[in-house]
């Protein structure tokens, strides 16, 4: 353990330069730290001592995942019930380790750690776009090093059925998929990818998706409709199939899908998933999941159910896994960080009886031009640091949905706590992940205040005085409006396309914003500008994208300094929405390259003009100065921000 811990550090480039008495970022947040001011020299791999024990007084739950942690100036000792706690806390000793002046020291604490939930898992769907081994054992690695302990593998899709089959090799053919044509794992790749994750203590789920979300498996067979009598043979045989590759210790789960079944091609026979719920519990011995919202199982008494979208209620009596508010996909790296981190998984602090935890997702439905598009054009790495904290720490306050959308108020204790937790991630980014795609900056110290909707009649170009004049108060059309704020957030939903609640209500009209940036120096710096961002699903939903020379299709404005700041000139300008097959190149902020802005030494105003239509989905903006170079994007240094007028 001890050598395999050292050679992520090592891969990772984790040496820390610092102080004798260091206090390094810990994620996830340890349930119990005292912190000493004293540090232990590590010498070799045997200088850490390891070691089981009986039991862990004061660990409530999961005690098989817990562990106790002593770091004095004399000894380091890790203690857990299974060796699988002893792991969970060698990745807590990684973050401890660092060097100074050419020693390796681990920071002296004490530490009495378990996690809130029983499941935390991460899940890739490699069924609309493949991706490789190296790729996904690189995220398995981040899992690992983050205590994650399920790896949701969602194996087939409408464009392809990828784990290969010996029985039916027709499902594997080119000529079945539509994307990636004959890309697909094998049978060792998959045996590969189960002992991968064994090793770090992960337990790979596989999903095969049916009887929605089978296409691929329908062409591949032959089968115009899923209620076909041939079909429920062929799909006991592949779940034979695919029990015996792994045995049930080691792989207990498996997944069915049974979601979305939006066609009468796709319903199955009424004997399908009741004979799939026998055979996979009876027969194979293993647990079956299922999506809520699902197809009903009759007879059914004891699958788990993993609940999506707003619609996804707990089944009684059923244990359930969370998924509702947490598709990577759909998020913006600011926005998506804060929803992850006040979501409270399963509606409680922590697990039970049938809470079992969450699995967080990336659904890049889309067509990709290159595999690692997804972890680029996708906040998967910042967004698993805040799964890893909220799963593993729990969101001990009960606040509902109500920062899901926004940030807390200005001041509030529960923004100095997400703020104390962005130090952290800021600090793991810049230290684990140089050269990785992380697109997160920090956006506790950045301030907005907003006006509007003012009623345009459906005219996104029409003009208002606040864009010749700035005041506390507008007149317009017998209507007073008023700044509001000021919101502390880099990314504002003015409202939320999921309905979350926001800063203001969903009307439609044309909103302004402002804030002021000191800078100090005349300088050209990068900035994330974005308004009413894309997901990386449905094509470009809420298109059509916009032409060259426009920002969006409701023609957003940005001035600096009075200056309008020009739109990118768009790869793909004017696609339309359902566009899903043209992959995404420039249309999020956060993966194209940052618009470039001149900031003068001392306050710089900013103003944007935000439009919204009826049929607006994301009704939101984006407008952070950044710093991008090879090591990744970083903020820039020295920056002040204020909506206090009377500072010009």
């Amino acid at each position: 353990m001890i050598g395999l811990l050292l050679l992520v550090a090592g891969l990772w480039n984790c040496t820390r330069q610092g102080a004798d008495f260091a206090r390094p970022a810990l994620i996830p947040q340890p349930q119990e730290l005292s912190w000493k001011d004293e540090v232990f020299q590590l010498e070799n791999n045997e200088s850490l001592i390891q070691r089981l024990v009986n039991e862990l007084p004061g660990v409530p739950r999961n005690v098989e995942e817990a562990y106790r942690l002593k770091i004095t100036a004399d000894s380091a000792v890790l203690e857990a019930v299974t060796e699988q706690g002893l792991y969970r806390g060698l990745q807590t000793v990684r973050q401890l380790t660092y060097s100074n002046k050419g020693k390796q020291l681990i920071a002296g604490c004490n530490i009495v750690d378990w996690p809130a939930f029983r499941i935390r898992g991460f899940m890739q769907d490699v069924g609309r776009n493949f991706q490789s081994m190296e790729m996904l054992k690189e995220q398995i690695d981040v899992l690992a090093a983050y205590k994650f302990n399920v790896f949701h593998f969602h194996v087939t899709e409408n464009p392809g059925w990828r784990l290969e089959s010996k029985i039916y090799p027709q499902l594997n053919a080119a000529e079945s998929m539509t994307r990636q044509k004959g890309n697909y794992y094998t049978q060792d790749d998959f045996k590969e990818l189960v002992a991968y994750c064994q090793e770090r203590h992960i337990t790979l789920i596989p999903e095969f998706d049916i009887p929605g979300h089978s296409a691929a498996f329908r062409k591949a067979m032959g089968f115009e409709a899923m209620n076909d009598p041939r079909v429920q043979p062929v799909l006991i045989d592949l779940v034979d199939e695919l029990c015996s590759l792994v045995p049930a210790e080691v792989m207990p789960y498996i997944h069915l899908g049974t979601d979305e079944v939006w066609h009468s091609y796709e319903e199955p026979s009424p004997t399908l998933l009741p004979a799939l719920l026998e055979r996979v519990t009876q027969h194979h011995g293993r647990e079956l999941i299922v999506w809520r919202p699902g197809q009903k199982i009759e007879g059914d008494s004891v699958s788990i159910t993993q609940l999506w979208s707003s619609g996804g209620h707990p089944k009684p009596g059923h244990r359930y896994i969370d998924c509702r508010l947490n598709y990577v996909n759909h998020l913006d790296p600011l926005a998506g960080i804060s929803q992850l981190y006040f979501e409270r998984i399963n509606g409680a602090a922590h697990g039970d009886s049938l809470r079992m935890g969450g699995i967080l997702c990336c659904w890049n439905d889309n067509n990709v031009n290159d595999e690692y598009d997804i972890l680029i054009q996708n906040p998967v790495y910042p967004s698993i640091l805040t799964y890893s904290e909220t799963s593993w720490t729990g969101q001990k306050k009960k606040i509902g949905e109500k920062y899901l959308a926004k940030l807390p108020e200005k001041g509030s204790e529960l923004l100095e706590e997400f703020s104390a937790f962005e130090d952290r991630l800021i600090q793991h980014r810049d230290q684990y992940f140089v050269g990785k795609p992380f697109p997160y900056v920090k956006q506790t110290n950045i301030e907005w205040k907003v006006l509007g909707p003012i009623a345009n009649q459906g005219d996104v170009d029409a003009k208002f005085l606040v864009e010749e004049k700035l005041q506390d108060t507008y007149r317009i059309d017998t209507v007073n409006y008023s700044w509001q704020g000021p919101f502390i957030v880099g990314t504002i939903h003015l409202s939320h396309f999921f309905g979350y609640p926001s800063y203001l209500p969903k009307e439609e009209g044309t909103y302004y914003a402002y804030t002021q940036i000191w800078s100090p120096k005349d300088q050209t710096v990068g900035a994330w500008i974005g308004f009413h961002d894309w997901s990386r699903s449905g094509g470009r939903r809420g298109g059509p994208f916009p032409e060259d020379g426009e920002w969006h299709n409701t023609h957003p404005k940005a001035w600096l300094n009075g200056e309008l700041i020009a739109a990118p000139k768009w790869n793909k300008p004017g696609l339309a929405s359902n566009t899903e097959e043209i992959p995404f190149t420039d249309e999020n902020y956060f993966f194209r390259d940052p618009q470039s802005i001149n900031l003068k030494k001392g306050w710089n105003e900013v103003l944007l003009k935000i439009p919204v239509k009826k049929d607006t989905w994301k009704r939101m903006f984006t407008f952070v100065p950044v710093h991008q170079n090879a090591e990744g994007v970083r903020e820039v240094e020295g920056l002040k921000f204020s909506t206090d007028t009377k500072l010009q």
